[in-house]
């Protein structure tokens, strides 16, 4: 099959880009999209241009580093997929497609498809994890955890921060990721001991990187790969707002002379 790529072409993050348009031949509808890619880069080699620049590392969905906007929709047409699990077989023969990166003032560009989800790594050393001591690892079931409890947590945990959410949001906003991050752990008998303080720190972290707000879009659902569930973004908003009243009691406390 043939298709005609329009790449966003960018060398660094103060330089300006545009789309350049690329053929790619001849290449197997059983390809795999980044496979597709290299195809197209080896050629470009050959001619001694520059390869497309794009992210990616294990392949199978699970680093969550491959993301890119295909046509207007993050990771492509294909619900539930990463970048690096879809096909071309999902594509027409002959098919023009749009590559862009993410789309965010709080993921610069640092250079064609590639942008700095360094944010990401801040939201996460704000607050998720669990630094309070618990004592070696207890034996297995030693700690009774509700199973709706387990079954939601490993739910929130299948997020692989790729940045999609971002990408699909009209905000740019960073809510599922950071709410599935402050979820599994809340939901956790492990997480307790700081789970207000941590919905604090991570909310107040991605508000200083440049996320936008939710306003109920509901895209970023619809674009993760997981299908991380916007529901988990009630229990951020609950939880932040629980540390904030209590962190204002206490602040009353301290002005009257308590502890």
């Amino acid at each position: 099959m043939n298709l005609t790529l329009h790449v966003w072409r960018q060398k660094g993050p103060r330089e300006r880009g545009r789309f350049v348009t690329y053929r790619a031949t001849d290449v197997s509808a059983d390809m795999s999209f980044l496979e597709m890619l290299d195809v197209v880069n080896e050629g470009l080699l050959l001619k001694g241009e520059e390869p497309i620049a794009f992210d990616h590392d294990c392949r199978e969905g699970i680093c969550g580093a491959c993301g890119m906007v295909i046509n207007g929709r993050p990771h492509g047409p294909k619900a539930r997929t990463t970048t690096c699990q879809l096909h071309l077989r999902s594509f027409r023969d002959g098919q023009e497609l749009w590559l862009e990166p993410w789309r965010s003032r709080a993921f610069p560009v640092v250079k064609d498809l590639i942008v700095d989800r360094g944010a990401f790594d801040r939201v996460i050393q704000a607050g998720g994890y669990i630094s309070a001591a618990i004592g070696s690892a207890p034996d297995a079931n030693a700690v009774p955890i509700r199973k709706e409890n387990a079954d939601l947590a490993m739910d929130a945990a299948a997020c692989i921060g790729c940045g999609a959410c971002v990408a699909a949001c009209p905000n740019g906003s960073a809510m599922l990721f950071t709410a599935a991050k402050i979820s599994h752990l809340g939901l956790l008998a492990q997480g307790q001991p700081e789970r207000y303080e941590r919905a604090a720190a991570m909310v107040e972290t991605m508000d200083a990187e440049g996320f936008g707000s939710c306003t109920n879009h509901n895209e970023c659902e619809a674009a993760c790969p997981k299908g991380i569930s916007v529901a988990f973004i009630a229990r951020l908003n609950a939880d932040f707002v629980r540390a904030r009243l209590t962190e204002g009691r206490r602040l009353e406390q301290v002005g009257e002379g308590g502890v």
